[in-house]
């Protein structure tokens, strides 16, 4: 129990001294050991490499996990080295609640259908998102939270031995300066032709004593002053290597985030094929699901739109129909199924871009390859999510979310 209380009372004298030689370092009382260019150097980019690091990976974790409180429950699992619960994505819950109102609303109608598929794509963005927010945390968030945890770590614990023992230099500098300063007042006052008759010959002895007593701690402290020069070149060796291996910490990160673009870019190629898909399959059922409720109603009357509709239909680009003849059978519209059959309009056809590649489901369709300029028109019957496009020779229906009509 005694010696733990020396030690403390020791160590407390330390920090005194310490946070002294601060202070007067800062108020310009004391002198400090200063490091060359290239350690400061090193020292600077070791605090920004720790700073960005932070700050990445803080933002990088917000950017795989936006809930807050998800991010803490996986710290907390994390410090108490606990396997993280499996977690339900955004996706893969709207899928389940998705399929559950199709099965209340009937799988079998056109709402339920489109329910399932839908619900069906985004669980597939939901098992992609979680895929990649595992790869994200395995090749990149794990490196850049080992480096502030273990390297940043012992790169810190060096410095600070660093400090102490330039703090130890620095007073051993000016314990010699001082034991210097007192052995030449102590000589000047032995070299002195001492007056036996007005003065005591006892306070020439005591000057010369003390001029030998100065001398032994001038030794001494010179003694100190080498070893603690050796100590401090030492550890200043040892912090150099540590804060040079920062380049080495650049070239494992950056091998790091190009694992993270390679993750995030097959993510969201997946995500961009997962929804062309669903759009085309919303687009091949989509004449199906409109107005089939309506079936069992009757055919409206043969005239011609009311001019209140028309008014109401927000201004964008029309597509040229093929006119009807009254009292003639309207063959064309069966004919849509066949497009190669089928003539265009004497005039008034659109030029339309690709927006999209767009694979023929069957004989009646168009391939399309994005940006390539096509001919499209419609017909009278037709579904209005597509048109007949034409390339050259090749005819076939393509839908119209794919192209971006021109004027």
């Amino acid at each position: 129990m005694d010696f733990n209380v020396k030690k403390l009372a020791s160590d407390a004298g330390v920090f005194f001294s310490r946070a002294m030689q601060f202070t007067e370092e800062k108020l310009g009382q004391a002198e400090k050991t200063e490091l060359d260019a290239h350690f400061e150097n090193l020292l600077a980019r070791a605090d920004s490499t720790k700073n960005w690091t932070e700050k990445i990976l803080r933002q990088t974790e917000v950017l795989l996990q936006p809930n807050p409180s998800a991010r803490v429950e996986e710290f907390l699992y994390e410090k108490l080295d606990r396997k993280v619960p499996s977690r339900v994505t955004n996706g893969e819950l709207l899928a389940q609640y998705m399929t559950e109102a199709a099965n209340d609303f009937g799988p079998g109608t056109p709402y339920g259908k489109t329910l399932i598929k839908v619900g069906e794509t985004q669980r597939r963005l939901g098992a992609a998102e979680r895929d990649f927010i595992h790869s994200a945390s395995i090749n990149f968030l794990t490196p850049l939270r080992n480096f502030l945890e273990g390297d940043w770590r012992t790169i810190s614990k060096e410095r600070r031995i660093l400090q102490n023992c330039r703090l130890d230099l620095d007073a051993c500098k000016a314990r010699l300066k001082k034991a210097k300063a007192a052995e030449a007042k102590a000589a000047c006052e032995g070299d002195a032709v001492p007056d036996f008759q007005e003065t005591r010959p006892r306070n020439y002895i005591l000057s010369a004593s003390a001029s030998a007593l100065w001398s032994d701690e001038v030794e001494k402290a010179e003694h100190e002053l080498r070893l603690t020069q050796t100590e401090f070149d030492r550890q200043a060796e040892v912090t150099r290597l540590l804060l040079e291996g920062i380049s080495s910490t650049h070239v494992n990160h950056l091998r790091c985030l190009h694992e993270f673009v390679e993750s995030q870019t097959n993510y969201y190629a997946q995500c961009y094929q997962y929804m062309l898909d669903l759009q085309k399959q919303l687009g091949r059922f989509s004449g199906t699901f409109v107005g089939n409720t309506e079936s069992s109603s009757p055919p409206p009357a043969a005239t011609s739109p009311p001019a209140v509709g028309a008014a109401t239909l927000p201004a964008v680009p029309t597509i040229p129909v093929v006119p009807t003849i009254v009292g003639v059978p309207n063959t064309v519209a069966e004919s849509v199924l066949n497009p190669n059959e089928v003539k265009p309009p004497a005039s008034g056809t659109r030029k339309a871009r690709v927006l999209y590649d767009y694979e023929a489901a069957d004989s009646s369709e168009l391939a399309l390859l994005a940006d390539e300029m096509i001919t499209v028109y419609s017909l009278p019957g037709m579904d209005p999510d597509w048109l007949i496009g034409e390339r050259g020779n090749q005819k076939g229906k393509v839908p119209v979310t794919y192209l971006e009509l021109l004027s």
